[in-house]
């Protein structure tokens, strides 16, 4: 059974297999689902118009995206989105929504890195170019949510066991916030989060004893409510 838009299970899924992840990594899915994700579900019309492609390309990506299960076709009437999906013989199409992990890259073989460091690729300039889109779009005057950009840096020091833990936390924190479209206010937008965490680059030089001790404290993250 199909899950609501905007909930999930609750379980992770890890996308261990090479063919999953090849058919993830394509370039035009990855801006198809991009698509259906920010704007909610589109026919394959619908996305060839908005990227620039024929329909007989978004149809094929579009089946691929649905064989591993990323989308699928909605049969709802669209009235929650405003979509219109559903009508007449148009096939609509939605993202389905999942707590999808992938493998370690300690575990990952030489050709899934290479595939994912592509899909890396691919999302971190989708994310940049959604971001300076929304300043390019904004215009001079400030709008209802020109405050909507909560925005923090911080430094925190870790063990490998603690980042894991912070992941799950902020995943929860996310999932306390989805709902079903039907318990959503009219007024409420699709917001894009993400996460990045990394270590530091190590030291490449030894401490002599005549230097500074490392300070036990971080400072306080900088950050923009």
């Amino acid at each position: 059974m199909a899950k609501e838009p905007g909930t999930t299970d609750g379980a992770p899924e890890e996308l261990s297999d090479l063919r999953v992840l090849k058919a993830l990594a394509q370039p035009r899915r990855q801006q198809m689902l991009q698509h259906l994700t920010v704007h909610g579900p589109a026919t394959s019309a619908t996305l060839a118009r908005a990227l620039d492609l024929n329909t007989g390309a978004t149809s094929y990506h579009l089946r691929e995206l649905a064989r591993y299960g990323f989308v699928e076709e909605t049969t709802g009437t669209g009235t929650e989105t405003g979509t219109g999906a559903g009508h007449g013989r148009e096939r609509w199409w939605r993202a389905i929504p999942g707590d999808r992990r992938f493998p370690p890259r300690s575990k990952q073989n030489a050709e899934t890195r290479l595939v994912m460091d592509e899909l890396n690729h691919l999302s971190y300039a989708a994310d940049l170019e959604l971001f300076e889109q929304l300043q390019r779009d904004a215009g001079p005057e400030p709008g209802e949510w020109a405050d909507a950009f909560p925005y923090s840096r911080g430094t925190i020091r870790l063990t490998l066991p603690e980042l894991r833990e912070f992941f799950e936390e902020y995943i929860a924190l996310l999932n306390r916030y989805k709902r079903p479209d039907a318990e959503t206010p009219a007024d409420a937008r699709t917001v894009l989060t993400r996460l990045l965490a990394f270590p530091a680059p190590a030291p490449t030089d030894e401490p002599t004893p005549t230097d500074e001790p490392a300070p036990t404290h971080t400072p306080e993250p900088e950050a923009t409510p």
